[in-house]
Formats: structure tokens, C-alpha cells, sequence
């Protein structure tokens, strides 16, 4: 890290998303409530599938993988806006701008691509349904979530070695509650236009290639089991349309915040805000609702702790 850099700005202000106090305040309870919420729902998951053995499957594997990166996605940004909001000076030191920058992108990419395994598990599971347990091994599903977590890692690291070498001689307001990239470049005290279509050409590679392979997926497995049989495709759209629903959520705001950019400051903090707080709630919530299973598994549970709670 350049050390003159440092030397003419040590922090970064942040705007945060309310001005008055009594938005602050009311932000301030319902963002505890909802962060609350998404640690107590994805731990919920996490917990369920470890202790039921018959969510011991290749699918509720990488289902608690993605309740485990939809928690630190949360925790990276939330804690620190929750904070922000009782404090008159709202600001972050550059490193912890800097880390905020790297571990966004190494935890949202590493989501974008356990999405595409995800589908790839669901294209074996309805595609080739006999070769399902030889081909999703316990070996193989480690080593796809263990291949999420390097491409995240890659992705974070390129940004970083992008950004934390610019020239931060000037403004230091940041008109969003976190260190989102496309905002902390335009404060380099230099002309970040190329710089700018780098970083959306770095940002669109993992997002639109991971949201094109997710739609050629789906579409391939609603197709193939359409053209087998009818009420196949009934039950085959019925899985797959809480898959399809947790990946338009999380890639649509993705896509407009980073690789085609509106530039419209509500807008962008809206898309930012149900992208890093909303979408780590929504998609427990949706795959717990819309999964007979999951349903299945928490009346087992239920009537397991009442159980035990009447014996003692």
C-alpha cells in the first residue's frame, strides 16, 4: 500500500442512507431487526440441515454453504451502516474501506458461482437422476463450493489491486452506507474512465457469465424434462422456481449496480441496500418456504424439541 497515499487520506466519509435524526433512528431499528433475522434465519438452516439425516443430501449441502456466504455477505456491510446511524461523523478508515471493497466482491462472486453449482445439481438431479449419487459425491460437491471460494477469492483480490493503489488526494464523501468500488474510484484524484470499464469488464466477466450459464441451465432442465413428460415438467418448474427466484434476486442488482450502471443515486442505494441486507434474508426464507423438505424437516424438528421439552 502506497504510504502517500495514506498520508493525504486516512478516511473515507460515508453519507450513509438517511440526513435526519429521526430517519436514522427508525433505520436504525427495523436494519438491527432484519440483520438479526438474516443471522437467526441462515444459522436456522445451517443447523437443521447438519442435525437431520435426511437433509444429508448433495443439495442441502450447498444449500448450507449458501446460508453460510449469505451470512458474512450481511456482516460485511450491516454492522458497520447499523453503527453509522447513532454516529454524528460517519466515517471508515482506508483499510477498512479497502477491506470492505475486497471481501464484497470475494463473497458476492463466490455466491454467483455456488448459484451456478447449484444448478449444476439440480441439472443431475432431474436430468440424470441415475447417476445422481456417482456423480454429486460428497468429494465432488467439496470441491465445487472449494472452486466458489477461489474464484471469490480471485475476483476480490483483482479489485483490490486495482483500487488500493490509486492517488486519494481529494474529496473523501462516499454517498452510500459502504465502500462500494464504482463510488471510490471517482474520488482518485485522476481520471478513472478507463479505470471504470476495467472494473466493469472484471465485474460483468463473473456476473453475466454466471447469469448466463444459470439461464441456459434452468431453461435446458424444464425443457428436457417438458419434452419427457408433462407432469415432470410440473414438478421439475416447482423445484427449480425457488433456485430461479434466489437468482434473479441476487443477480439483478448485481448486474445494475456493477456491469451496467444507472448512475442514479436512489436507485443505486436502493439496489445496493436489497443486495447486501435483503437478498441474505430472502433466500433462506425462500428456499425454506417454497421446499417441501425443508418444511418437512422443520415440523420434525418442532416435534422433536416438544418432545424432549415434555420428557424433562
Amino acid at each position: 500500500m502506497d504510504k502517500g497515499n495514506q498520508s493525504v487520506v486516512s478516511e473515507f466519509v460515508l453519507l450513509g442512507l438517511g440526513r435526519s435524526w429521526n430517519m436514522q433512528t427508525l433505520l436504525f431499528m427495523v436494519f438491527v431487526m432484519i440483520y438479526l433475522m438474516t443471522l437467526s434465519v441462515n444459522i436456522a438452516v445451517i443447523v437443521l440441515i447438519l442435525l437431520d439425516p435426511q437433509l444429508h443430501s448433495p443439495m442441502y449441502f450447498l444449500l448450507a454453504n449458501l446460508s453460510f456466504v449469505d451470512m458474512w455477505l450481511s456482516s460485511v456491510t450491516t454492522p458497520k451502516m447499523i453503527t453509522d446511524f447513532l454516529r454524528e461523523n460517519k466515517t471508515i478508515s482506508f483499510g477498512g474501506c479497502m477491506c470492505q471493497i475486497l471481501f464484497v466482491h470475494f463473497i458476492g462472486a463466490g455466491e454467483m458461482v455456488l448459484l451456478v453449482v447449484m444448478a449444476y445439481d439440480r441439472y443431475v438431479a432431474i436430468c440424470k437422476p441415475l447417476h445422481y449419487s456417482t456423480i454429486m459425491s460428497l468429494r465432488r460437491c467439496t470441491g465445487l463450493v472449494v472452486t466458489a471460494w477461489t474464484a471469490g477469492f480471485v475476483h476480490g483480490m483483482s479489485q483490490l489491486v486495482v483500487i488500493v493503489k490509486l492517488p486519494f488526494c481529494g474529496p473523501r464523501q462516499i454517498d452510500s452506507f459502504f465502500c462500494d468500488i464504482p463510488l471510490v474510484t471517482k474520488l482518485a484524484c485522476m481520471d478513472s474512465y478507463n479505470l471504470d470499464i476495467l472494473i466493469n469488464v472484471d465485474c460483468g466477466l463473473v456476473a453475466v457469465t454466471c447469469f448466463v450459464l444459470l439461464l441456459i441451465s434452468y431453461t435446458y432442465i424444464l425443457l428436457t424434462v417438458h419434452l419427457s413428460s408433462k407432469t415432470g415438467a410440473s414438478k421439475a418448474l416447482s423445484t427449480c422456481t425457488a433456485h430461479i427466484t434466489v437468482v434473479v434476486i441476487f443477480f439483478v442488482p448485481c448486474i445494475f449496480i456493477y456491469v451496467w450502471p444507472l448512475n442514479i443515486t436512489w436507485l443505486d442505494k436502493f439496489l445496493a441496500v436489497f443486495y447486501a441486507v435483503f437478498a441474505p434474508l430472502l433466500n433462506p426464507a425462500i428456499y425454506t418456504l417454497r421446499n417441501k423438505e425443508m418444511r418437512n424437516a422443520v415440523k420434525r424438528f418442532r416435534s422433536y424439541y416438544m418432545d424432549f421439552k415434555e420428557n424433562t
